[in-house]
């Protein structure tokens, strides 16, 4: 209603200025030289508004005549566009539903179209790489690597290549240069600890760990990396504080504090260690100045006294009350051991061994021995330092197995069970910086 009253109102307002106009009368004189032109002043208005739509109308018409072409090119290129972002959508999905050669074409068609973006040139070097072709994925990589904008999507895509096909020392090059490209950066902190693992580099290793990583042996791992002695201490010491049972970083800490002449700190180290993890190593450095076998038994009931239940409590306490002679008090450990159901094999071979200790060689004795060896036949095997990777047995605990040279998966089990697969050259085998069980 309102816009109805408005419009009546301008016309109201048009059709009085035309009267106004008409009953204004006057003319319009134009004189050059001999010729003259005089009309009357609407007339002459009324020609002046049709000339100004008629320039108006030619000008807009030649503004669009030369607009033209660069219509026609943005048209193109938004064509261009859309069937670029198309073809990258269906590469995604391919890529996604790991058919390599319908993202290659797609990629293929999407470089065409868009040209080569930082994100044309991802989706070619994944789809390359998907499909096999590694050194061909590795130029476009380079291609990224060498413009600013997705220079650390390029170095990323050479990095995890290097690692892949296990070229550690590219791969170390890489990683210093993404650094510096984006410091800080997680995937890179946590590619740049795997590095460091597989080229033996603990204490960069332990720089890198995260905060839920077990720290206790790569930094004694470093420790044992470390010339100088000072620092060494301090490592070991901290690899100790940061897992009192695992027995190597106490032996290490305690052998440290021993040599500097500290021996009542070592055995308090040793004593703080089976209280939290029995291990049967550290039974040998507590014991090394006690050659009696009765100051032995004294000494290691000192040992145990805060874990006496244990397992390996009871089996150190029988073994070393055998090598005394005190038989009664090795049966009544022994058989405390076999009781509780969580012995393996050498209590039954300690048993037997305390049959003929006690009874000679008789009969008796004979076939007691023939029972616990049956037992023992059959029994849990003693937990040994195992390659979780190989299943080879190690004689010591160390950073690194001896026999497949993998980081990280030296660990002390009855079991050898080895992984059903290898895992690739690089790849996250290593869920945990040096995993370990500590007893």
């Amino acid at each position: 209603m309102a816009r109805a009253i408005w419009i009546l109102l301008l016309l109201g307002i048009g059709i009085a200025v035309a009267m106004w106009l008409a009953e204004l009368g006057g003319t319009v004189e134009i004189k050059v030289g001999e010729a003259w032109i005089g009309t009357s002043f609407p007339i002459a208005l009324l020609i002046l508004c049709v000339t100004f739509l008629v320039l108006h109308g030619i000008l807009s018409l030649i503004g669009a005549i030369r607009r033209w072409p660069g219509r026609l090119r943005n048209r193109r290129a938004w064509r261009h566009r859309q069937d670029g972002d198309a073809a990258l959508t269906r590469a995604l999905v391919a890529l996604s539903a790991g058919t390599a050669e319908a993202a290659r074409l797609e990629v293929r068609k999407a470089r065409k179209l868009l040209g080569d973006t930082p994100q044309t040139l991802l989706l070619a070097a994944e789809a390359e790489r998907l499909s096999g072709h590694d050194e061909a994925a590795a130029a476009v990589f380079r291609q990224l690597a060498e413009r600013e904008d997705a220079r650390f999507i390029g170095l990323r895509g050479l990095l995890r290549q290097a690692m892949a096909r296990g070229d550690w020392d590219v791969a170390l090059a890489l990683a210093k240069e993404a650094e510096q490209v984006q410091p800080g950066a997680a995937w890179l902190r946590e590619e740049r600890a795997q590095l460091a693992l597989q080229t033996h580099n603990w204490r960069e290793a332990l720089s890198l760990a995260p905060a839920d990583a077990p720290r206790a042996p790569l930094a004694l791992a470093a420790a044992g990396q470390e010339p100088d002695a000072a620092r060494a201490a301090e490592l070991e010491r901290q690899a100790f504080q940061a897992d009192p049972g695992f027995a190597p970083a106490a032996i290490a800490h305690a052998r440290r504090l021993r040599a500097e002449g500290s021996p009542r700190r070592a055995r308090s180290v040793l004593e703080d260690a089976w209280a939290a993890s029995p291990h049967p190593d550290l039974a040998e450095p507590y014991l090394a100045d006690d050659p009696d076998p009765l100051t032995r038994v004294k000494s290691v009931e000192m040992l145990i006294r805060r874990n006496p239940t244990a397992s390996e409590s009871r089996l150190l306490l029988a073994r070393v009350a055998l090598t005394a002679g005190l038989t009664g008090r090795a049966r009544g450990a022994l058989e405390a051991v076999v009781k509780s159901g969580t012995t393996d094999r050498r209590a039954y071979l300690m048993l037997a061994e305390l049959e003929e200790a006690e009874h000679g060689e008789t009969a008796e004795a004979r076939a007691a021995q023939a029972r616990w060896l049956r037992e023992a036949a059959t029994a849990r095997p003693e937990p040994r330092w195992r390659c979780g990777h190989c299943a080879a047995e190690q004689r010591a605990w160390a950073p690194v197995c001896t026999a497949c040279d993998t980081a990280g998966r030296v660990i002390w089990t009855a079991e050898p069970v080895a992984e059903q697969a290898a895992p690739a050259p690089g790849a996250k085998a290593l869920s945990g910086p040096l995993q370990a069980v500590t007893g």
